[in-house]
């Protein structure tokens, strides 16, 4: 028959009978589980502990100093760095070397494997912005506060290692870019001077000084063309006088008269000669009046020679007079044709000049081309020089800064200490979990067993199966034998918790003496 049990303090006497009746039972389980818990407690690893900090400071009292003179060569990424150079192969061949592993000599692999096992027992946490914590863990005390303090100076010294490389690798590269700007800009200006050497028109201020040139002739020229049209007019003039004016009057020889025109001509034109050239303007008008007397003189002889051979009477040389005013105007005549004359002869050079100058602006603007070429390459070579001249400065003050641990400085705010505790679970813990289990282990199985178990363990619960009232029990009597037996199975008990009491006090004694 079965039923179900009441509340629990109707369970009470079927759990103290059960309990009575497998003590041996539960004396056992409770003395396996509390001793394997301490025996698990004992082999179960320690983990040791031990972190230091690091306080990162990017700015000190030379920062706002040498700002803009210098740059920082800091990372924000803290966090990330600090990985990196911790995790980094040489870092963590050195903690090997450091922790006591390599003393055994291993391979290659298992130096891998050992590799791996730090690096997922290190972790590296950054707090604040400037704080980086590294905390290792391990079996050995010992071992775990050297392998964090080396974890720390390696740390430190390969970061400011790394900052001094990256400076000195700046400055590498900005010299060596002035340097190929160096020889760029000397390679501009040597072209720039060979080209203006072989073209003399592409020197500077030549295309000013033709501007100028070109506009004086053209100036010139106009103003000589003002004074050849005047002495033409002029001319014109004296022309029309002469039209009505008689040459000679019977008083001299005409003859004699034109000789003594040449002497006078022929003698101002050799003293003109021993000072000025042949295009001087009065010497061409001195020989175009000799021509022209010349011309004269010509066609007297042949209005004589006409004369004689047609019969007509020819008047005596000794009765010829010249002309004064005639003779004047003829004089003003020649000489306003020798001025003009000179003038045309002016405007020709002038303009010959002007063609000159004219073609050299051509070869000058061409030239322009080529030179303005030139001159840009060298002004953006040097430009670009004066600019990197200023970085490499800047760099070296950097990499000095660097050099000296002036800038990005590693302060360790809380070094690594010797951890005299384990983290994580300890002895004590196993200890107590021990007798937790052996004390709630047997006794829930004794719930469970009185809980489930359909067998009819007292008078209530057969009441309440059965429905009537219970009128007499037959109590249980124990033998002889069955006391002797309880007697022997409580001493066991005894002594098995006896036992687990001694055994836990000896090794926590031993574990606090060791």
């Amino acid at each position: 028959m079965g039923g179900e049990l009441g509340p629990l303090n109707g369970m009470l006497p079927a759990l103290l009978t059960e309990a009575r009746r497998r003590r041996m039972t539960l004396g056992i389980a409770f003395a396996v589980i509390a001793v394997a818990a301490l025996v698990v407690g004992m082999f179960w690893p320690k983990k040791y502990e031990a972190s230091t900090t690091i306080l990162a400071q990017e700015s000190s009292i030379i920062t706002p100093l040498m700002e803009g003179a210098a740059s920082a060569t800091g990372n924000a990424n803290r966090a990330g760095i600090a990985n990196n150079v911790i995790f980094s192969r040489k870092v963590l061949n050195q903690i090997l070397v450091t922790g006591g592993w390599m003393a055994a000599h291993p391979t290659p692999i298992q130096q891998d494997r050992i590799i791996e096992g730090i690096r997922a027992r290190t972790k590296v946490q950054t707090s604040h912005g400037n704080l980086i914590t590294i905390n290792y863990a391990d079996s050995d005390p010992q071992r775990a506060f050297v392998v964090t303090r080396e974890f720390a100076r390696l740390f430190i010294s390969e970061s400011l290692a790394s900052k001094q490389r990256e400076s000195r690798d700046a400055y590498d590269f900005i010299n060596s870019q002035v340097e190929a700007y160096r020889q760029k800009l000397t390679d501009a200006e040597d072209k720039l001077k060979a080209y203006r050497d072989s073209n003399t028109d592409a020197r500077p201020g030549s295309d000013a000084d033709t501007n100028s040139r070109i506009s004086q002739l053209r100036t010139q020229i106009e103003n000589t063309q003002l004074e050849l049209t005047e002495k033409r007019s002029q001319a014109s003039a004296l022309e029309a006088q002469l039209s009505g004016e008689s040459e000679v009057n019977a008083v001299h020889t005409r003859q004699g008269i034109y000789d003594t025109q040449l002497a006078d001509l022929q003698g101002q034109l050799d003293k003109l000669l021993l000072t000025y050239t042949d295009q001087y303007p009065d010497v061409i008008r001195i020989r175009h009046q000799i021509q022209d007397l010349r011309q004269q003189i010509a066609q007297s002889d042949q209005r004589k020679q006409a004369a004689q051979a047609a019969g007509t009477p020819i008047p005596l040389d000794n009765a010829v007079q010249m002309n004064p005013l005639y003779q004047q105007l003829k004089i003003q005549l020649a000489a306003t044709e020798g001025d003009a004359a000179a003038a045309q002869a002016r405007i020709s050079a002038s303009e010959s000049m002007l063609a000159t100058e004219l073609e050299r602006s051509k070869r000058i603007s061409n030239s322009e081309n080529v030179t303005s070429e030139l001159t840009r390459d060298y002004d953006v070579n040097r430009d670009v020089y004066q600019d990197l001249l200023k970085r490499r400065e800047n760099a070296r003050v950097s990499m000095n800064l660097d050099a000296e641990q002036r800038g990005l400085t590693f302060l360790i705010q809380n070094p690594a200490a010797m951890p005299l505790v384990p983290s994580g679970l300890r002895f004590i813990h196993f200890g107590a979990a021990g007798l937790a289990l052996s004390l709630g282990i047997p006794f829930g199985l004794l719930f469970a067993l009185v809980r489930f178990d359909p067998r009819v363990r007292s008078v209530e619960q057969l009441e309440r199966a059965i429905g009537p009232s219970v009128l007499a029990t037959i109590p249980f009597y124990p033998t002889p034998r069955d006391r002797r037996r309880d007697r022997l199975h409580n001493a066991m008990l005894v002594l098995t918790v006896a036992g687990v009491a001694a055994f836990y006090l000896v090794l926590f004694w031993l574990r606090q003496k060791g």
